[in-house]
């Protein structure tokens, strides 16, 4: 089982995972029918003796011809030592480096995008009078509660639409950016309207009085007061969209120049799941930015969400 210079030694196994220790090591058990092949004729399929020494007899009533192997479960007389192994076989796998680079060009983009988009129309709605503000503002609240699922094929089908008029690529970076910025949007507008409308209004009223325009005010006051709740969707849109894997399956596929590193992670899984002793490993991997973002910015989390949670006046 783990080779010939293998010391780990053995005292129970078994053909299902919910119990490793069914059988005694040295035992001799029938494989049931169906276990290994398809066909059944109400024989079992074959024996299987496993040894201390983790060496194995596996004899089948008729020829294996599946890639993959049988699965035995076991357990150990020694726990194993702590090892990085499967650290190093997920960081050393073919093609992960460029999956990391693809997933930053894909995030950086769409964590930047909607929130510029949102600071400006947050603005707009807290600060400028113009007909129908109100119901827009309800529209862009009835937004949050779309499924992606639901929204994700027509706005696929609108963009392909669009890339055949414009000449554009079906599947490129312009796409998973669209997309992401417009699921984004309304908690965007949301969370950054109710802290923008929640400012001093005398610090809005004064800058009036002095002459300087809404462009002025909004890039000299409101964003540098407003950096609390920039920051708390920042976190949210990067964690959102650093771990997507649907959007980005949808919308980039699994082109090795363009594959994120979700998508390649789950490739390394196996196509049934085979390799599931690096899945932890991944996770610690692919959560690794994600969590250094989070600490760099937690301290205007807390203050950003509840202020911009709460609507202003």
């Amino acid at each position: 089982l783990f080779g010939e210079n293998a010391s780990v030694r053995l005292k129970a196994f078994s053909l299902s995972s919910s119990n490793a220790s069914a059988f005694d090591i040295d035992k001799t058990i029938e494989i049931p029918d169906g276990q290994i092949f398809d066909e059944q004729d109400g024989k079992p399929d074959g024996t299987l003796t496993v040894h201390a020494d983790s060496a194995y007899r596996l004899v089948l009533t008729q020829p294996y011809d599946k890639e993959r192997g049988v699965r035995i479960f076991f357990v150990a007389e020694k726990p194993p030592s702590f090892n990085t192994s499967n650290y190093q076989r997920v960081v050393a796998s073919e093609g992960v480096g460029q999956a990391f680079l693809n997933t930053f060009k894909v995030t950086i983009p769409a964590t930047f995008i909607p929130i510029l988009i949102a600071a400006f129309a947050a603005y707009a709605f807290s600060w400028m009078e113009f007909p129908g503000r109100k119901w827009l503002f309800i529209l862009v609240v009835g937004l949050l509660v779309v499924p992606l699922q639901m929204s994700l094929i027509p706005l696929l089908r609108l963009y392909n639409q669009l890339g055949e008029t414009l000449g554009m690529e079906s599947k490129s970076y312009l796409g998973v950016w669209l997309a992401h910025t417009a699921f984004g949007l309304p908690l965007a507008i949301y969370l950054l309207r109710n802290y923008i409308a929640a400012l001093p209004r005398e610090v809005i009223e004064s800058a009036r009085m002095d002459g300087a325009s809404h462009f002025q005010i909004f890039s000299s006051i409101v964003l540098p007061l407003s950096f609390p709740a920039l920051a708390s969707f920042a976190i949210f849109q990067f964690l959102w969209v650093w771990n997507d894997f649907l959007i980005a399956l949808v919308f980039l596929g699994k082109a090795p120049d363009q594959v994120v590193l979700t998508i390649k992670l789950n490739d390394l899984l196996g196509s049934r799941g085979e390799s599931w002793e690096i899945l932890t490993a991944s996770a610690f991997v692919s959560i690794a930015v994600p969590v250094a973002v989070f600490f760099a910015l937690q301290r205007f989390f807390v203050r950003g969400l509840l202020t911009g949670s709460v609507k202003g006046g």
